[in-house]
């Protein structure tokens, strides 16, 4: 059972609009009451309210005069509420998960949304929502599945909703395809195993200038006057313009990328612990902080967790596998013999072995080491794959490493 979201912007009246504001308004209310009252709870080491206490607290708070008003949002989509942050908490008290942190304060404009479990209604180009009616949409596409639920959601100054379905999909026993191995950089937004290479994302950047002039002509304007949210709103919209481009260079290239191979290999990169600031404190302040600025403003303008994630999930629609490999040395060491040595990579761009004298680019090289790896890693699970070609030892200078049939893992080389 594959679960998936279409995902359409809405076509709100101003009235209807306003109703959406409402809606968001009191779910997010909700949610930042009931997690002071968890915290709280939690300051004095006492259990916390999980999500069944929590809805018995819902009906007294909608009781009481001062919280009378939350009778005008839909009481599932305040359940829901409930429920999301009783996951939260899950998450952040659950020893398995230290990555995870505790839920925050919700804030108005950030990330307001609500959901809708049941009573919404589709037909044709319009979906009805409980309590506020019917609300148009541009719908590019035909929604496929059983609907789940629908998600309302407000980026910018526009609302979209997500219908997420359940559909029966069946996959081939074995995965037929190719296998890839991907080199995640910032001079070049991902370097493939046979050599493509493809250039850098730079939505960011391009428009940094005028960003800049606009965020200057904001600190001029008197705060919370006409001209400042007009200003505010400018802003906004710049903001969600760059998220765009980059969402959708994201999106073509691991479309592509999920449409012609079976099983893709990438690093496992901790992209949160290498864009840590390095300012330091200042008993022990940081060297080179500039530097190290620009850098960690690069990687992020290339958006590798979000590029991995949109691939993973486009791989497994297609019955196909993106497997993880651990990135250390992969730029130090030579795929042909697996000599290792930080002399090996002469530059940003070249690569030299010390040992076999293999040399030609170094981000090629590198996807070859992540190939491998992730080769290997298939092979010691077992898995049923047939790719239809192996890593070998390449011919001649400065060329990619050569691709023969073989049938299954045990008559793979990997030097």
């Amino acid at each position: 059972m594959l679960r998936k979201a279409f995902r359409f912007r809405l076509r709100p009246t101003p009235a209807v609009r306003q109703r959406l504001a409402q809606m968001a308004g009191c779910t997010r209310f909700l949610y930042n009451k009931a997690l002071a009252l968890n915290l709280n709870l939690l300051e004095q080491k006492q259990p916390i309210l999980r999500y069944t206490k929590l809805c018995s607290q819902l009906q007294s708070w909608k009781q009481e005069e001062a919280t009378l008003w939350l009778q005008q949002a839909h009481s599932q989509v305040l359940q829901q509420a409930l429920k999301n942050l009783d996951r939260a908490f899950q998450d952040g008290l659950d020893v398995k998960q230290p990555g995870k942190k505790m839920p925050r304060f919700k804030k108005r404009g950030r990330q307001d949304s609500f959901r809708y479990p049941q009573g919404f209604k589709l037909r044709g180009n319009r979906v009805y929502l409980p309590k506020i009616g019917w609300v148009g949409m541009f719908k590019s596409q035909e929604v496929e599945g059983a609907i789940k639920n629908v998600t309302v959601s407000r980026e910018g100054e526009h609302w979209f909703v997500s219908i997420q379905t359940e559909q029966e999909v069946r996959f081939e026993e074995e995965i037929v395809g190719g296998i890839l191995g991907v080199d995640l950089g910032v001079v070049h937004q991902l370097t493939q195993s046979d050599g493509v290479q493809h250039p850098p994302v730079e939505a960011y950047r391009q428009a940094q200038q005028r960003l800049r002039r606009e965020q200057r002509t904001l600190s001029r304007r008197v705060k919370g006057s006409n001209n400042w949210h007009k200003q505010v709103r400018r802003i906004r919209r710049l903001h969600q313009r760059i998220s765009n481009l980059r969402k959708d260079v994201l999106h073509k290239l691991s479309h592509t990328l999920s449409q012609n191979h079976a099983v893709v290999c990438v690093e496992d990169l901790k992209v949160k612990n290498m864009t840590k600031s390095a300012k330091g404190t200042v008993e022990s302040p940081g060297r080179n902080v500039k530097a190290k600025g620009g850098l960690n403003k690069a990687i992020l303008e290339q958006g590798w967790g979000e590029f991995v994630r949109q691939l993973e999930y486009k791989l497994r629609w297609k019955g196909g596998r993106l497997v993880k490999v651990n990135p250390a040395y992969s730029s130090q060491e030579c795929h042909a013999c697996g000599f290792r040595s930080g002399e090996n990579r002469k530059s940003q761009h070249e690569f030299e072995c010390g040992s076999c004298g293999w040399d030609g680019n170094a981000d090629v090289n590198g996807a070859l080491n992540i190939l491998h790896r992730g080769w290997e890693k298939l092979c010691e699970e077992n898995v049923p794959v047939d790719v239809g070609c192996k890593p070998v030892e390449g011919e001649g200078v400065g060329l990619p490493v050569k691709q023969e049939p073989v049938g299954n893992c045990e008559e793979v080389p990997l030097r």
